[in-house]
């Protein structure tokens, strides 16, 4: 169950960091020179971090 809430919290993360970028692209301008390429940062160091998330707890779901 454990594992469950921490891949959700972990995709909830990308996701709002990947609809961030989103919203930075369309206000254009200053904020997206300043933002775009630090949310495209955080969002593959999240994606990273979300992946090995989802392994773990495949690898520990499969120990009985």
């Amino acid at each position: 169950m454990m594992g469950k809430i921490l891949i959700l919290v972990s995709l909830a993360v990308v996701a709002g960091i990947l609809l961030a970028g989103i919203v930075v692209m369309a206000i254009g301008g200053e904020a997206n020179a300043k933002w775009s390429n630090v949310l495209m940062r955080y969002r593959v160091l999240a994606q990273a971090v979300a992946l090995a998330i989802v392994l773990a707890v495949l690898y520990f779901s499969s120990q009985h």
